[in-house]
C-alpha cells in the first residue's frame, strides 16, 4: 500500500480525501492543516488523523498531497523532496519562478516523482481528442468564473489563465516567440481579468481570455488548424469537431460545400467523452508513475514551463494594470 499525507483540508483538498479513498492501492496516513475548525471537521468526518508537525506525517507516507495555498508550495515541497518522498501539488508549482527553478532541481536530484496539478490534463473532453492529431494555427480561449474569495492570494492569470497556458504549451511543441497582454484589478490588488496574445515561432497564435468576476462560467478552447476545427467545452465536458471528411468516417454528420477548388465534403463529429472524474485521474496517473516508475503526466518541467509564461504575461501586464 502507498501511504498518502494529505497537507491542506480546504475545499479542494476535501475533494482529494474523497478521490483517494476510492482509489485501489492507496493508504491515507493523516493530513495536516493548521486551521483547527477545518482539522476538526475533516477528522470526524473522514475518521483521519490529524497530524500538528509536518515533519511527523511526511516521514510517516511514501507520498504527499500538497492542496495549501501556493505561497506554502515551495516550503512544503522542498521538505518533502529533501526526505525523498513522492510530492503531488497544485497548481501553480510555486509561488515565484525561483522558487520553481529550485524545485526542478531537487527533483532531478533526488530522483523522486513530482506531479503538478493542472486538471484540465485530465478533463474528459480533452482527453476525448487526445489521440488526434493537433497542429493548431490558432488558439482561442475563455475561462470565466464568478467571484470567489478562494484563491485570490494570486492573480487570475496564476489561479485561472495558468490551466490554459498549460494545455496550449502541451499542444504547441514550439518556443514562445512574443506574448502581448492586459489586466484590470478589479476586485483585488491583482488582476481580475485579463486578455493575452501568445505568439510561437512555428507561427502559432493563442488568444487567452480569464476572468473571475463575470457572471457566468464558462471554460471553452477551440483549436484551428489546417482543414480542421476543434471545439473543447471543459466545463459541459463537450467536444466537437468539423474537418474535411475522412473517407473511413461513416459515423460523422456531412454535407458539402462548394468552394473555388471544387466541392468538398465537410464532416462534424462529437468524438465520445469519456465518463472521468478529472481529480481522481490526475491522482490515479500519480500513484501510477510511482508504482510502475514512469514520467508523471503533468511534471514539475511541465508546471514551471506554465508559471514562466505566466509570469512574462504579468510582467507584460506590470505597472499598466488599473485597479478600481
Amino acid at each position: 500500500m502507498l501511504k498518502i499525507g494529505v497537507f491542506g483540508v480546504g475545499h479542494l483538498g476535501k475533494f482529494h480525501l474523497n478521490n483517494w479513498k476510492e482509489i485501489p492501492g492507496i493508504e491515507l496516513t493523516g493530513f495536516y492543516d493548521p486551521n483547527d475548525d477545518t482539522a476538526n471537521e475533516v477528522s470526524k468526518k473522514y475518521q483521519l488523523p490529524r497530524f500538528h508537525d509536518s515533519d511527523i506525517l511526511m516521514d510517516a507516507c511514501d507520498a504527499l498531497d500538497i492542496v495549501a495555498p501556493t505561497n506554502f508550495h515551495f516550503g512544503l515541497c522542498e521538505q518533502a523532496i529533501k526526505k525523498g518522498k513522492h510530492v503531488f501539488v497544485e497548481k501553480p508549482l510555486a509561488n515565484t519562478m525561483d522558487e520553481a527553478e529550485q524545485l526542478v532541481k531537487l527533483v532531478k536530484e533526488s530522483g523522486i516523482k513530482l506531479q503538478v496539478g493542472h486538471v484540465e490534463r485530465f478533463n474528459p473532453a480533452y482527453l476525448s481528442i487526445k489521440d488526434m492529431p493537433l497542429n493548431p494555427l490558432f488558439i482561442e480561449v475563455h475561462r470565466l468564473a464568478q467571484f470567489d474569495p478562494r484563491g485570490t492570494e494570486v492573480s487570475v492569470i496564476l489561479d485561472l489563465m495558468i490551466h490554459d497556458i498549460d494545455i496550449v504549451l502541451s499542444i504547441v511543441k514550439s518556443d514562445v516567440k512574443h506574448i502581448s497582454a492586459s489586466g484590470v484589478g478589479v476586485l483585488t490588488d491583482t488582476p481580475d481579468i485579463a486578455n493575452v496574445r501568445i505568439e510561437f515561432h512555428n507561427g502559432c497564435v493563442a488568444n487567452l481570455t480569464s476572468s473571475r468576476i463575470s457572471m457566468k462560467k464558462m471554460r471553452k478552447m477551440r483549436l484551428f488548424q489546417k482543414d480542421a476545427y476543434i471545439g473543447i467545452d471543459f466545463l459541459n465536458k463537450k467536444t466537437e469537431v468539423i474537418k474535411l471528411k475522412d473517407p473511413s468516417d461513416n459515423k460523422a454528420f456531412t454535407f458539402d460545400i462548394e468552394t473555388p477548388h471544387g466541392k468538398k465534403t465537410i464532416a462534424v463529429a462529437n468524438p465520445v467523452v469519456p465518463e472521468v472524474n478529472a481529480i481522481r485521474k490526475e491522482l490515479e496517473e500519480f500513484r501510477n508513475s510511482i508504482l510502475n516508475n514512469t514520467k508523471t503526466v503533468v511534471s514539475e518541467i511541465d508546471g514551471m514551463m506554465a508559471m514562466d509564461v505566466a509570469h512574462q504575461i504579468l510582467r507584460k501586464i506590470g505597472h499598466n494594470i488599473i485597479t478600481t
